[in-house]
């Protein structure tokens, strides 16, 4: 009888440990490649509330970054030209450190100095750029269509670099 329960239950683990291998199940949350990006929700420079989720269907640039750092600032006009390039096909979410500024004005002049309008979300807590474990600005996650992470790069991106991991969305 026991060897008949000890076959059982080991005939029963494999079987589950196959179904887990072969069968598919939703991608994990988290911040590594090939994870869901963990959703959020911020208000953007606009005064406009977004959730990431709401650019669901499209491919997503999220980059975190604040006004106080210059390869930040080297990468925002890439940004804008990448953003009018493909005309809401690609949809640049920035990600401001906003608890790491002076004022909401000085990201606002900053934006306004570079003539940039793709959405600014404010993170005033700082909470979005833990959850994202950023530890260096800039740093960007290039998220596809289902919302899963295809790619994390930290540091300053050209218009190329920029256009090489959109093409490989």
């Amino acid at each position: 009888m026991k060897k008949i329960l000890a076959i059982s239950i080991l005939v029963f683990l494999i079987g589950y440990a196959i179904y887990n291998t072969v069968i598919p199940t939703n991608a994990k949350v988290g911040v590594i490649e090939g994870n869901a990006a963990p959703n959020f929700e911020l208000t953007t420079l606009a005064g406009d509330k977004m959730n990431l989720t709401d650019l669901k269907g499209k491919k997503v640039l999220v980059n975190f970054w604040a006004t106080w750092c210059p390869p930040c600032r080297s990468e925002m006009p890439d940004m804008q030209k990448i953003y009018d390039e493909y005309n809401g096909e690609v949809i640049i979410a920035a990600v401001n450190l906003t608890s790491s500024e002076s004022s909401v004005d000085t990201v606002e002049n900053f934006v306004n100095d570079l003539n940039l309008t793709f959405p600014i979300f404010l993170d005033e807590k700082g909470k979005v750029n833990n959850e994202y474990e950023v530890l260096s600005y800039p740093t960007s996650y290039f998220i596809d269509e289902d919302g899963i992470i295809k790619t994390k790069f930290v540091g300053a991106l050209s218009y190329d670099q920029m256009k090489k991991f959109i093409s490989d969305l």
